[in-house]
């Protein structure tokens, strides 16, 4: 096919996107240039230009907007639930059952997987920091073990997949132009067999370190910890709040009732939500967002009643700032994404329409999908090989320390290449899903939210990324062809 010049522009930002992101710099000039100036040269009008960048931007949040409101939600609940106490009541039990590093070391693994899945691993690592490392510590974890296992189940496997919120799988979706549930799934089990690989060779790796329980040597490890972290001891921003006699009864009373009524409703809801994808037929399904929806509702009603039934009539007020809180970190955490997935959007033919502000008779380009259709006698005829350059550029768009930012582009790229190579867009969408978030997201370099793991847990986190290092890319290429040859 013929390419315009509008083409060839995009072409060359995507490209100047991509070394930006090598170099570790913020992308959100460029991309915010480059759809100026894509839409310029396209449509010939310099003024249609400037209002292409505000379209881009709108699009890009109307189609990202229930990501921002779902975690805005859970972020909500979780903070009610930390003004009544429950989030420490829920995990406490757990400590008892550490009763040596090795143990300790799963059940790190497994409360940290869960409550990231459900809460997202930036808020509720503080949280499982506070109350469980010590106590994994004393049984004979040394800290960095205690690290390495927090960051690979909770800023890798739980987020890699985001399998409850589904932030990610909508992203890579939209992007690629398919439905949501399709690259969850498939998202799912890859960040398994990456997390299950990376945790198997990261206890390899630490399980001579491991000491015995209550020993000398693992209470100087404890004391060590403590010291490393006591300037900025995260127990701080979950200490309990500052109440009269009468509220700190109400508080225990009902923060007892919340740690176990929510922690069955969000299992109730995962094993519906599971039921459905088993052929249900009676349940009616979930497809898209419909998943997202539902436990957004549900982190709702119990935000209300955790609220209500703690602050009574207080409660009016202090729901709206759990929601101008959860607002804060949903869009501080997603903000910088919009204009990046308004460029990438230009890549396919369902946005360039609104975004160029074209007639509904006109012709929209798919400038992405143009130009991969325009070289596809170039590009090699193998499904691994563009799987794996699928998960390298994911990689690349991962060190920019977000995971996410780079989202729009391994999903345009998915779906723009798919027709060509025989891969299934969801598939290689998941596979960029998992390059991108297992780099970025806070398992393998140190500018990400690796640096929040390392300080909780007190220990470097240069030494930290150097540890997951091989579990993590050993879990990625791994995973990468069992999806190509078995997915």
């Amino acid at each position: 096919m013929e390419l315009s010049a509008a083409h060839w522009v995009y072409a060359g930002v995507t490209f100047l996107v991509i070394v930006t992101m090598l170099f570790r710099r913020g992308v959100i000039l460029p991309t915010i240039v480059g759809t100026f100036l894509v839409a310029w040269i396209y449509t010939g009008s310099f003024v249609g230009g400037f209002q292409a960048v505000f379209n881009a931007n709108l699009v890009a949040a109307r189609e990202l907007f229930s990501i921002f409101l779902i975690i805005t939600l859970m972020v909500a609940l979780l903070n009610s639930l930390r003004d009544i106490g429950a989030d420490e009541k829920m995990i406490a039990p757990i400590q008892k059952v550490m009763v040596n590093g090795h143990i300790a070391f799963l059940v790190l693994m497994g409360v940290t997987y869960t409550i990231s899945l459900f809460f997202w691993p930036t808020p509720a690592v503080p949280l499982i920091c506070a109350l469980l490392v010590p106590a994994a510590i004393r049984a004979g974890l040394p800290a960095m073990g205690a690290a390495v296992i927090v960051a690979i189940a909770g800023q890798g496997m739980a987020l890699s997949s985001d399998y409850i919120i589904q932030v990610a799988p909508m992203m890579s979706a939209t992007a690629a132009g398919i439905n949501t549930t399709l690259v969850a799934d498939k998202a799912l089990i890859i960040s398994l067999i990456t997390g299950g690989i990376a945790v198997v060779v990261a206890y390899l790796t630490i399980r001579k370190s491991i000491l015995k329980p209550n020993s000398e040597e693992s209470n100087l490890s404890l004391q060590k910890y403590q010291l490393m972290t006591s300037s900025n001891s995260p127990e701080s921003e979950i200490a309990a709040t500052t109440e009269n006699a009468t509220f700190e009864g109400r508080r225990e009373k009902w923060g007892k009732i919340f740690a176990v009524l929510v922690p069955l409703a969000l299992l109730s809801v995962m094993l519906f939500m599971f039921s459905t994808k088993l052929g249900n037929k009676g349940s009616g399904g979930f497809e898209g967002g419909d998943g997202a929806a539902f436990i957004g509702g549900v982190a709702a009603l119990l935000l209300i009643l955790a609220s209500v039934a703690f602050r009574r009539v207080n409660a009016l007020d202090k729901i709206g700032d759990h929601f101008s809180e959860g607002f804060v970190f949903a869009f501080r955490a997603m903000g910088p994404v919009i204009p990046i997935a308004g460029f990438f959007f230009l890549g396919s033919s369902d946005f360039t329409g609104p975004i160029l502000s074209l007639g509904e008779d006109s012709k929209t380009p798919a400038f992405l999908f143009d130009l991969v259709q325009a070289s596809q006698t170039f590009i090699p005829e193998s499904t691994l090989l563009t799987a794996f350059g699928i998960l390298i550029v994911g990689i690349i768009t991962g060190l920019d320390g977000s995971g996410f930012s780079g989202l729009p582009l391994v999903g345009s790229l998915s779906g723009a290449m798919a027709n060509s190579t025989g891969v299934d867009p969801s598939t290689l969408a998941a596979i960029g899903q998992m390059g991108s978030i297992w780099t970025g997201g806070g398992t393998l370099i140190a500018w990400s939210s690796l640096v929040a793991i390392a300080g909780f847990c007190g220990v470097s986190v240069l030494d930290l990324a150097r540890k997951n290092f091989i579990p993590v890319v050993s879990g990625l290429f791994i995973s990468t062809a069992f999806a190509v040859y078995f997915m």
